[in-house]
């Protein structure tokens, strides 16, 4: 005859299975969502000021090598 064995398990178990299955798929959305982000707005002057330029690869594709006459603003 078999025996029916009650295993207790913490509150936590639970909780960390459910943390190792969502950490890589929120961790993709979240690059993905935040690439698309900066790339919707690299085109206004204050992310490519404060953000892109200050990127080590990515500085010198936006550098402004504009002279200051040419700019309307």
């Amino acid at each position: 005859m078999s025996r029916v064995l009650f295993h207790a398990t913490s509150p936590f178990g639970h909780t960390l299975n459910l943390t190792k299955r969502w950490t890589s798929s929120l961790g993709i959305w979240g690059v993905g969502a935040g690439s698309a982000a900066l790339l919707f707005l690299s085109v206004t002057p204050l992310v490519r000021r404060e953000v892109l330029v200050k990127v080590p690869v990515l500085s010198l594709y936006f550098e402004d090598n504009t002279p200051a006459c040419d700019k309307p603003f």
